[in-house]
């Protein structure tokens, strides 16, 4: 036979081949080579649970799980399915760009193309971060805080890794990519982090559907939980029995051990079983209880450091268990709040000689909190003066515009006022410069520890601050009960003061640190509580601590 002739029929049976691949699962086992823990081809033995994710065709695909479960090699070999065999383009976004992207490119990307002779033959330009090229289709690798980079970027495939940790405000926006094809599909996957937030806001639309299997004792369909399923065979931490912690059926008691995992949970034994059957978006939950890597010890030692460090409490809910949790403490309660209630009402008129500042959040409405400070003793230098001081909610309301805010300044004499930056930054400015040297618009920046702020020159009017530490202040005083509020307080302020929840979590480094996440509620006042702290410290640079801090 003629070479070119051989040649010819070799691409013929090739290409028929490929096109007899339908299925995400079919190409992942034909095409894609693993490093550790698993090497060597692509297999559902470790990961049975990611078949049916593979080949699922909803519209919008969610994953709610705990850490190390397989999905987010799922997303990938998603995303070279739809670039390999249907030519389509993917939009892959994580939390930020930098370091994300980064991050994604060199562990997950690259080793991807290093192990598999096919891909990188498929992808012909990798080396922008950014943007891979395979062809006529692409894979764009985005970051969520930036509305600039999501936008004119048409694709048929949307994958958002990670949700929890994205700009929430700007997940609207990707789902538009999407929009002008007709054979598209969204992927989301996350741990968890609070109630009707992120990724367990959008699993809450879903199938929510659960592994099940058949016990290979009592041969009842069943699911690993948390903690009927795990035998703990310790008193703490340190006691050398827990290595005997094992797994159990819930339904008949019976032992199941974890070495023998791969028989027990394998595809034919086992099958997702969805907890509402009217619902066009498909959602998977899964814990580490079904992990072949982390052993049932693992799991009882986290749970005793659970139980003494908040960070710990809420990794183990999050990336163990695969659930929302709010540590006791990190949301203020309507007993909480109700404490802070003082025999007074709102008024319209400051007291006279008051110290007096303006907090306002910028949304649809202006929402604005009024305080007048009391202290507890004159500040010397280096003291903390919010520490020194409590507010006195004079009133807390909203206004629809910029130029009311005017008046409200002018009204209660506010020594000073800090206002949202964002989202209507030319018109904050415009209020700030009508008061120079009285009113700061406010962005919360990374970079900048604890309580420090940061003045830009005067003519930007304004100023940086850490998020986390400032809301710790403002809402913190609610649990010490240092801050009065009036009796006719607004319904709408007591809720959305209760809206941020405080996520305990670890650094790169293990150091403890946390950060403010608030569901599906709005949050406006809080944030206008905490600009009225901040206008605080401001006050002073323009008083002086001598005047400032005589006591009223």
């Amino acid at each position: 036979m003629h070479k070119l002739e051989k040649l010819l029929r070799k691409r013929v049976g090739q290409g028929l081949k490929r096109q007899a691949i339908t299925e995400c699962s079919v190409w992942a086992e034909r095409y894609r080579i693993m490093g550790q823990p698993f090497p060597g081809k692509w297999t559902f033995l470790h990961h049975p649970w990611l078949r049916e994710m593979h080949d699922c065709q909803s519209e919008l695909m969610v994953g709610q799980k705990s850490a190390q479960m397989g999905f987010t090699e799922d997303a990938l070999n998603k995303a070279f399915f739809n670039i390999d065999i249907r030519g389509a383009s993917v939009l892959y976004v994580l939390p930020a760009s930098t370091p994300d992207a980064r991050d994604f490119s060199t562990s997950r990307f690259d080793p991807a193309l290093e192990n598999s002779k096919h891909l990188k033959t498929l992808f012909t330009d990798v080396k922008n971060i950014h943007h891979k090229r395979a062809g006529f289709a692409n894979l764009y690798i985005r970051g969520s805080r930036s509305r600039s980079q999501m936008k004119s970027v048409p694709v048929a495939i949307v994958i958002l890794d990670e949700v929890d940790e994205m700009n929430q405000k700007n997940i609207s926006l990707v789902f538009e990519r999407t929009s002008g094809q007709l054979d598209k599909q969204i992927v989301m996957v996350s741990t968890p982090t609070i109630d009707k937030y992120g990724i367990n806001y959008y699993f809450r639309q879903t199938s929510q559907e659960h592994y099940f299997f058949k016990c290979p004792y009592c041969s009842k369909y069943t699911e690993l939980i948390w903690p009927d399923c795990v035998v703990i065979t310790a008193e703490d931490l340190l006691d050398p029995n827990i290595k005997n912690t094992h797994l159990i059926c819930k339904e008949c008691k019976h032992i199941l051990p974890h070495e023998s995992k791969i028989e027990w949970l394998s595809i034919d034994n086992a099958k997702w079983v969805p907890s509402h059957t009217d619902r066009l978006a498909r959602g998977f939950y899964i814990n580490q209880l079904y992990s072949m890597t982390v052993k049932p010890y693992e799991l009882a030692q986290a749970h005793f450091r659970a139980s003494r460090d908040p960070a710990d409490e809420q990794e183990f809910h999050n990336s163990k268990l695969g659930l929302t949790h709010e540590v006791e403490g990190a949301r203020i309660t309507d007993a909480i709040f109700d404490s802070c209630i003082g025999d007074y009402i709102s008024t319209d008129v400051a007291p006279p000689n008051s110290v007096i500042t303006l907090g306002i959040d910028v949304g649809t409405w202006l929402h604005y909190e009024v305080v007048q400070w009391f202290f507890d003793k004159p500040a010397t230098s280096g003291a903390d003066i919010n520490m020194l001081a409590r507010p006195r909610v004079l009133k807390a309301g909203k206004v629809k515009h910029f130029e009311e805010l005017d008046r409200l300044l002018l009204q209660y004499g506010a020594r000073y006022a800090v206002i949202d930056a964002n989202p209507e930054r030319r018109k904050a400015f415009e209020f700030a410069s009508r008061f120079w040297g009285y009113v700061r618009i406010c962005f919360y920046a990374r970079g900048i520890g604890g309580k420090q702020i940061h003045l830009s020159a005067d003519e930007e009017l304004s100023v940086s601050v850490d998020r986390t530490s400032w809301m710790d202040t403002a809402l913190g005083r609610f649990r010490t009960s240092r801050i009065s509020l009036p009796k006719d307080i607004d319904l709408e302020y007591r809720e959305q003061l209760k809206a941020p929840v405080r996520i305990y979590e670890k650094d790169k480094n293990g150091n403890p640190t946390g950060r403010y996440v608030t569901g599906n509620e709005e949050d406006h006042f809080a944030h206008a509580r905490t600009y009225s702290e901040i206008a605080l410290q401001l006050a002073v640079n323009v008083s002086g601590n001598q005047n400032i801090t005589t006591g009223v």
